[in-house]
């Protein structure tokens, strides 16, 4: 479950980090329909990934991978990225599980 809760936050601090970002450029900080727009985006793109993330996990632990499959083909890809665990310190993608 740990790998689901920072998956999630490696999607949900880059977003959150530009919307900050883009509400520094404004400098006046007025809250107007179209920051309220971006701060919803935000939020329903974490909510899609951490369902489908959470979607793909159940797919992992069932039987079959049609589950896992059908929620990573939602993200962009049919498998989850495999990271090194050997080293904590490794960042080296190793790419798509059971490849």
């Amino acid at each position: 479950m740990t790998g689901l809760f920072i998956s999630i936050m490696r999607t949900l601090v880059p977003l959150v980090a530009g919307w900050v970002i883009s509400l520094a450029l404004w400098a006046g900080i007025d809250v107007d329909s179209q920051q309220v727009v971006t701060a919803v985006t935000v939020l329903l793109a974490v909510a899609y990934y951490a369902l489908f993330r959470v979607l793909e996990l159940l797919g992992q632990r069932a039987r079959g991978d049609l589950l896992q499959r059908l929620a990573g083909f939602a993200l962009g890809w049919a498998r989850p990225p495999a990271y090194v665990a050997d080293d904590p310190m490794a960042t080296t993608y190793r790419g798509p599980v059971g490849t």
